[in-house]
């Protein structure tokens, strides 16, 4: 897999989290179940910045070669990825958190998606460096 498809990849998966977050509130907590806040202002702030992260693999993953332009470069992204995978995998396993069936499965799903792309990506940086 190229660089640029890997980034892309990884740039649309934060994109929906972003999305996912910036419109976070207890309705879309209840629909995906997952813990309610009593204030909006942390899922949101989170998902601006994960928009950011969006616009930083896509600023790397299109810009060309002679660009002065910077983004998010694959290590960037593996160290994002797999330190919120694994987080998140720590919070379901150790946190004791009450969740219903679907919310569940979807932060499991959200959790094996980070820790795979992360893996994917590292993989291929050890690949691409040998």
């Amino acid at each position: 897999m190229k660089k640029r498809t890997t980034l892309l990849i990884d740039a649309f998966i934060n994109l929906i989290l972003g999305i996912l977050l910036l419109f976070f509130n207890s309705g879309l907590a209840a629909l995906l179940g997952v813990p309610a806040s009593n204030t909006n202002f942390y899922p949101n702030i989170l998902g601006g910045i994960f928009i950011g992260i969006t616009l930083a693999l896509a600023i790397e993953a299109l810009k060309k070669e002679e660009s002065r332009w910077v983004g998010l470069g694959l290590m960037g992204a593996i160290s994002i990825n797999m330190s919120g995978g694994i987080i998140l995998t720590l919070w379901l396993v150790f946190g004791g958190l009450k969740l219903p069936v679907q919310g569940l499965i979807f932060l499991w799903s959200l959790a094996i998606i980070l820790l795979i792309i992360s893996s994917v990506e590292l993989i291929f940086n050890i690949k691409r460096r040998s």
